[in-house]
């Protein structure tokens, strides 16, 4: 990795959060967009990566009502509905972003902005390990993954009782939780592909409930906040 950018965040949009099943969410995205806008002018920079989400999920389930599809096709379903997503994020951040969302994870573009934004890449890769590609590439340590659960169980919490919450976890614990591999539509706390390579370059994710963006502020005043810190110290 290069050097480390200490005042750039690579933040891991959940699409769950940008579009619930009950529609877009431009309440939440207004709340999202103040915190951001009160962190840039602090001073900080963001590379913010959307992800496709329900969206993805029910451009998926209608295909394949009609003919089973492939596992290719469903990807790229996936990867236009986080490009969707994106755009609709940079367009509440239009006065800030970069006016061209991130398509490619490979490669690293000189912005002056104070925001840039980035959707799905290819078939096989998740809004998940383009976010760690582009922590890589910005010299960024940290991901901070929003999504909608305030930790990473054990086990579901919503299936099993004895499910107990993790604060902090290493890589390695944390890859026999979620194993080895991803397919699209997957439902895991950070992607399996992306967990080995943060793993292999030593950064730090943070998964929270993106909807506490009070938490969320915190975070970025560093001090004490909800979530699983997963890194490669613990």
């Amino acid at each position: 990795m290069s050097n480390v950018n200490s005042q750039m965040y690579v933040v891991s949009l959940g699409g769950s959060l940008i579009v619930p099943h009950s529609g877009i969410d431009w309440q939440y995205l207004k709340k999202f967009r103040a915190t951001i806008v009160k962190q840039i002018k602090k001073g900080k920079k963001f590379i913010i990566v959307a992800g496709g989400g329900v969206t993805a999920r029910q451009y998926a389930q209608a295909a394949q009502k009609v003919l089973a599809i492939k596992s290719e096709d469903r990807d790229w379903l996936g990867i236009h509905s986080s490009r969707l997503n994106a755009h609709l994020v940079r367009t509440i951040f239009y006065d800030w972003s970069h006016p061209e969302i991130i398509r490619h994870a490979d490669k690293k573009i000189k912005f002056k902005e104070k925001i840039i934004v980035a959707g799905g890449w290819k078939p096989g890769w998740s809004t998940d390990y383009v976010a760690v590609r582009l922590a890589d590439a910005y010299g960024v340590n940290k991901v901070i993954n929003l999504s909608n659960i305030d930790y990473v169980y054990t086990k579901d919490p919503k299936k099993f009782k004895d499910a107990k919450k993790i604060e902090k976890i290493n890589w390695p614990d944390f890859r026999k939780i979620v194993g080895d591999k991803w397919t699209p539509g997957m439902s895991k706390p950070f992607d399996p592909i992306a967990s080995k390579l943060a793993e292999k370059l030593k950064l730090k994710v943070v998964i929270m409930n993106g909807k506490k963006l009070g938490n969320l502020d915190n975070l970025f005043k560093n001090n004490k906040c909800n979530g699983t810190v997963i890194s490669s110290t613990y």
